[in-house]
């Protein structure tokens, strides 16, 4: 094996910590282009290596995914808010929840789907007007969650209930920005951004507790004849036969709340930002959604191919999961170097997606570079990860997407005074920072 992978100067203390929190999209892109396939990097407490051969990628996510697992959150920030979801949760545990909500994201079911989806998109086009000033991140925000409320936990949220997650929404998300004094710092120290954080999972929590009372009792049993198959009734019929307690259950809710709509909405935020910017693009999707008659069915979207490369791109240029973890559980080589059992891997999107290596023009938005994906290694594009732990929602997000930007596109165009890279506020996800103010334009 070789030695010991590069690794960008750092400084004392603080390592690299310092330089990937002042701009991870830029550091990262920097690593990429400057050291190669393996990177050691100076975060905090745990050895990183970051990695963004696609091969070496599809090796840690499929090929040798049983010898990694999810970094250990369980004690961490992450760990409060999520707990044991299906995004955390390991072994035997993951298994188990994830062959329960299986069902709920079966292919046979995204047909009864669309015109839910559709529905919801149309009320929100119904409240705009010509002319309007809206955040476009937030009202993505706010019909993705409607969508997931609907379709995955058979709920209708209140305005109180929608206004309370929205808020919190905020410092849940703060708590994740890179900040080298909080790599240093514990978790259990009761800084103002903790008791903030903590104060929001308090408020989320709330909101899960009334959903949950208001389903419970009403989900249907297991002899039922067609029983309701969204999670929440899964997972309370489940419950009932003793197989689910109270703690996995709002950890379920939380992680489908949250994941289940946050990357759907920054997919069709800067999806509206790039058709902004490319308004030849904007006017062929018009064309493309208006050659649709009636509502926006599921035979409709399977004749939407530029939406879906629009999609495709925006995700590939923004994609709202930059970043993703692996820790392996036995010594591994990567790359041709030795990665140590414990050490932390990581695995940017941003940067492969943009790569030189792998994309013609990577920084320029072409949604025709999907037209031939015959010549690019697997994992050149992986927002949706990949192997056993690939995202569960993943083509209900897809379909999610294309329906609401086809919907949107027949009635409106949306513009935008910012041009060129935007500037990202990272967390959790990538959010535009100061939101995503547009004008809607009747058409």
């Amino acid at each position: 094996m070789r030695p010991t992978p590069p690794q960008p100067k750092g400084e004392p203390l603080f390592g690299n910590a310092r330089q990937y929190a002042d701009d991870p999209f830029r550091f990262l892109t920097a690593c990429e282009r400057s050291y190669g396939d393996v990177v050691s990097l100076d975060l905090g407490p745990l050895e990183t290596y970051m990695l963004t051969d696609p091969d070496e990628i599809q090796r840690v996510l499929v090929a040798d995914a049983d010898s990694y697992v999810k970094p250990d959150f369980q004690d961490d920030a992450i760990g409060d808010l999520l707990g044991e979801g299906l995004l955390l949760s390991e072994g035997d545990t993951w298994q188990r929840q994830r062959d329960l909500a299986n069902p709920a994201f079966a292919m046979a079911r995204l047909g009864q789907f669309t015109d839910t989806i559709a529905g919801h998109a149309e009320a929100m086009v119904n409240e705009w007007r010509d002319g309007d000033s809206r955040d476009i991140e937030l009202e993505m925000t706010q019909v993705t969650l409607d969508v997931i409320c609907d379709l995955m936990l058979d709920v209708e949220l209140t305005d109180s209930q929608r206004e309370t997650i929205r808020e919190n929404l905020g410092p849940i998300g703060a708590r994740f920005e890179p900040d080298p004094i909080r790599f240093i710092t514990p978790d259990w120290v009761p800084t103002p951004d903790n008791r903030e954080y903590q104060a929001a999972i308090d408020e989320l929590d709330r909101v899960v507790s009334e959903i949950i009372a208001e389903r419970r009792g009403t989900e249907g049993h297991e002899d039922d004849e067609d029983p309701p198959m969204d999670v929440l009734s899964i997972l309370l019929r489940a419950q009932n036969r003793g197989e689910q307690t109270s703690k996995q259950l709002r950890d379920e809710v939380v992680t489908m709340l949250l994941a289940g709509h946050d990357t759907t909405a920054l997919t069709l935020t800067y999806s509206w930002y790039l058709l902004a910017n490319h308004p030849e693009v904007e006017r062929a999707v018009q064309a493309e959604a208006d050659a649709v008659e009636g509502p926006v069915t599921f035979e409709a979207v399977r004749e939407l191919d530029l939406i879906e490369r629009v999609i495709q791109e925006s995700m590939r240029l923004y994609p709202p999961v930059y970043v993703i973890f692996r820790q392996p559980t036995r010594d591994v080589e990567l790359g041709g170097y030795r990665v140590p059992k414990g050490a932390s891997v990581m695995l940017p999107q941003w940067a492969v997606h943009r790569s030189p290596d792998f994309w013609d023009e990577p920084d320029q938005f072409d949604p025709d570079r999907w037209l031939d994906q015959s010549d690019r290694p697997r994992f050149a594009y992986f927002p949706f990860g990949g192997g056993p732990r690939h995202c569960i929602g993943k083509h209900l997000a897809m379909l999610e997407a294309q329906v609401i930007l086809a919907t949107v596109a027949r009635e409106f165009s949306l513009d935008t005074d910012r041009e060129g890279e935007l500037d990202l506020l990272p967390s959790l996800t990538a959010h535009p920072r100061g939101g995503m103010p547009m004008t809607l334009r009747g058409r």
